[in-house]
């Protein structure tokens, strides 16, 4: 997982994600990288543009959120209207046993 953050570190900063860079920035943490890890990652990220896959994968999720919030609100508030209705009965049927 740290050879992913580096890359993304690398990427902010307007790096290139090489394997050199990565192993600094591994290193420079106090991390052991494997050599293999640093190769695979970057060959698995050859030809990604980084700032389109973050874009990408930013968007759904920031998307479904608010959708999200509107149905909440409205089980609460019909949660709301059943308990106060239900509180209301019970209320009427303690006042006719009182006068019944």
């Amino acid at each position: 997982m740290q050879l992913i953050y580096a890359a993304l570190l690398l990427h902010s900063a307007g790096q290139e994600v090489n394997e050199e860079n990565l192993k600094k920035i591994v290193k420079a943490v106090g991390e052991k990288e494997s050599d293999a890890q640093v190769k695979a990652l970057v060959a698995a990220l050859e030809g990604v543009d980084i700032a389109k896959a973050i874009e990408k994968a930013a968007l759904p999720v920031a998307a479904a959120a608010p959708a999200a919030a509107p149905a909440e609100g409205k089980k609460e508030e019909k949660k709301k209207e059943e308990d106060t209705e239900k509180k209301a009965e019970e209320a009427a049927a303690g006042l006719g046993a009182l006068f019944g």
